[in-house]
């Protein structure tokens, strides 16, 4: 498989990532101490996230697109 890394301060390269940290944003500013968030808290925000439908995925959530990739794995 072929690898591609985006350049440096070109955010444009980077849809998801910069989709993913605005939806963060939402919940966690980003001035936000991270030494004071719980890995609990992490974990919760990740499974929140997981949760939620998405456009881009035919309004399904990341959750059941990965649980049918493993389906389609197995």
């Amino acid at each position: 498989a072929r690898s591609w890394f985006c350049d440096p301060s070109a955010p444009w390269q980077k849809g998801a990532v910069e989709n993913t940290n605005k939806r963060i944003r939402r919940f966690m500013p980003g001035d936000t101490d991270l030494s004071a968030v719980s890995q609990q808290q992490l974990v919760a925000l990740a499974q929140h996230m997981n949760a939620l439908p998405r456009k881009c995925l035919g309004y399904r959530t990341p959750t059941e697109v990965f649980m049918a990739h493993l389906r389609e794995c197995g």
